[in-house]
């Protein structure tokens, strides 16, 4: 599998719990990681999630570059996850919301002709998962 040319890379402490969740929630594939020298946190993690990929590391204050979200911080960016069933966004945030996620919006039919829904992971990163209403978009 060759990596998509665009990849979030998320901050997340503690990395390891937050893989464990990804993968029970959105049934993510490990494919790299590197704990770090000092054997304690993850230095990189490659996921693949529904075809792409997502990259996520513990927080390292030390090198000062970046944070995890706060306790009710607003977001500045989501990730997107695009399914070819509606019925596959219900499965994943009922999965989700019993894996600690808060569900900010309810799956739902939008006005733009998708089964709609946004979640917020038990790290403070903000999920959105969309899935065409029409049942032959996506070739099923």
């Amino acid at each position: 599998m060759q990596r998509p040319r665009v990849s979030p890379y998320l901050t997340v402490s503690p990395a390891a719990g937050a893989i464990a969740f990804y993968t029970a929630a959105f049934g993510a594939h490990q494919r790299a990681l590197m704990p770090s020298v000092d054997g304690m946190r993850i230095a990189h993690c490659e996921l693949c999630i529904n075809g792409g990929s997502v990259m996520l590391a513990d927080a390292f204050p030390e090198f000062g570059h970046a944070r995890t979200p706060l306790p009710g911080e607003l977001v500045t960016a989501s990730v997107s996850l695009e399914y070819d069933k509606p019925q596959e966004v219900d499965e994943i945030v009922a999965r989700a919301g019993q894996l600690g996620a808060k569900i900010e919006t309810q799956p739902t039919n939008s006005f733009w002709g998708t089964r709609y829904a946004a979640l917020r992971d038990p790290f403070g990163h903000r999920w959105i998962l969309n899935a065409p209403l029409d049942s032959s978009v996506g070739g099923t």
